[in-house]
């Protein structure tokens, strides 16, 4: 059963408000927390899989969230520790994103598309080597949209932190993808056969 399906049933089968539009709300953020666990997997399986645990956590401990607090703090949180232990289940630091999905690239041509292709590699690559703080701190604000305000609120932080962690995350991203030559360029081409 998809995600939806499954808050919307919760939805239907309870008669308590106020508990009702908790769920209401958990499906409006639906969206917003599926581009966040993406940015944490780098698949979309993957994401969906933690937004699924994400929301099922979420609906088991929903007695415990203080209405009047902030509701996508909590859930970006919950996705956060759930992808942590998925990683520590694994015994591994990580394999983030992956795999860039098709239908993610679109081009003009067959070179650009292989261009696209390797500077997402690249990316992928070097989000994957930053260290987990920065890069969660990174994912809320450029993927989820979030201020640096907000993000703080969430990762339960003083905005200095946030700020620094997003900075030093930016100049590591910048310094490895310096250090790779553009797609097609003389260096690249002169290291080809």
């Amino acid at each position: 059963m998809s995600i939806r399906g499954k808050v919307a049933r919760d939805v239907t089968d309870t008669d308590d408000s106020a508990e009702r539009k908790l769920l209401d709300d958990m499906l409006a953020m639906l969206p917003r927390l599926r581009r966040f666990a993406y940015g944490l997997t780098g698949s979309a399986s993957e994401g969906d899989d933690l937004v699924q645990i994400t929301f099922e956590k979420a609906m088991r401990a929903r007695s415990q969230w203080q209405p009047g607090s902030r509701l996508d703090s909590w859930l970006f949180r919950i996705a956060q520790n759930a992808f942590r232990n998925e990683l520590r289940s694994r015994g591994r630091h990580a394999a983030y994103l992956q795999a860039v999905e098709p239908h993610q690239v679109s081009a003009v041509d067959g070179r650009t598309i292989v261009d696209d292709r390797a500077r997402f590699a690249s990316l992928r690559a070097a989000l994957g080597r930053l260290p987990d703080e920065q890069r969660v701190a990174l994912l809320l604000v450029a993927i989820g949209n979030h201020s640096y305000a907000e993000t703080a609120g969430i990762l339960e932080l003083p905005i200095g932190t946030v700020m620094s962690r997003i900075s030093r995350a930016r100049r590591a991203l910048r310094g490895m993808l310096d250090e790779r030559p553009e797609p097609n360029s003389p260096q690249d081409a002169e290291a080809r056969p």
